[in-house]
């Protein structure tokens, strides 16, 4: 079993300023939950119980979100709002928070190395990226699905889904053989390829389960596209051992991290709530 779950949230979610001048974009609320918590939510149901928290300058209110708020608490009690503390309040009896900071945004594999003190180094973890919302409403969330890959290949995974070529220099993009329905071998990674470049248009988007050796491979991987340390150069390098797989997910992502992309998830999240209504 993969017990816990690592969310790099030091990013400063330039994007939506000026909301996110003094809030977290993990915060953001899609609909009456922020982001983070459907995060949070699909890691418990793929089976991790342990959250842990790259977080940074400014971003106390995801601390505070997933603690106790007994002066609140006090206020409603016996009030019908009372309910709408159940959900938070549940996933803080089930899981165990920790953090971390990554004082310097050095790209996503600093970010993920950061979190070597929190998830340890002798244990196989999960990574969600926290503005990458999924949704699989005729099954398994995509974690869950990926966690069960796991069982059988043992090796890191990365969720991909196909994305139009003139889009993938937005992405990490993988390259490999079909060995399944939907699951490839890796055989290589390109940061944000030129559209002309890319080698294939599966992008990978923000789905990670990661061997505990991955930390080793980040410590001797040098800064790659834009001067960051990119976890895809990383696993790049895994992959030429045969040791990445990539799964084509079932369900639909969200590209929270733009205002697009939030936009059509408060619309879909809205119809569906309308519908569970009537």
């Amino acid at each position: 079993m993969i017990k816990t779950c690592l969310f790099p949230a030091a990013g400063y979610g330039t994007r939506f300023l000026p909301a996110t001048k003094a809030m977290p974009k993990e915060m953001l609320p899609v609909l009456t939950k922020p982001l983070i918590q459907y995060g949070v939510e699909e890691a418990i149901e793929a089976g991790c119980d342990i959250m842990s928290v790259i977080t940074g300058r400014g971003k106390r209110a995801i601390t505070d979100h997933f603690d106790i708020s007994y002066e609140l608490e006090h206020q409603i009690k016996g009030s019908s709002k009372e309910a709408l503390l159940r959900d938070i309040r549940n996933i803080i009896e089930k899981c165990t928070f920790t953090y971390t900071r990554q004082n310097e945004m050095k790209g996503l594999g600093d970010a993920i190395y950061k979190g070597k003190v929190l998830v340890g180094s002798q244990e196989p973890f999960a990574v969600i990226l926290a503005d990458d919302l999924c949704v699989n409403t005729e099954g398994d969330g995509v974690l869950k699905q990926m966690v069960d890959l796991y069982e059988k290949y043992k090796c890191c995974i990365v969720a991909t889904m196909e994305v139009p070529m003139e889009e993938v220099h937005k992405y990490g993009v993988i390259e490999g053989n079909m060995i399944e329905d939907d699951i490839y071998m890796v055989s290589n990674m390109v940061e944000k390829p030129d559209n002309d470049k890319a080698p294939t248009n599966l992008a990978v988007i923000g789905r990670y389960i990661l061997t505990p050796d991955i930390f080793k491979v980040i410590e001797n991987t040098k800064p790659g596209k834009n001067g960051e340390l990119q976890i895809t150069d990383a696993l790049c390098e895994q992959a030429k051992n045969g040791m990445v797989i990539a799964y084509k997910f079932k369900g639909k992502r969200f590209d929270c991290g733009s205002v697009d992309g939030f936009v059509e998830a408060t619309n879909y999240f809205y119809e569906q709530s309308q519908n569970e209504m009537k």
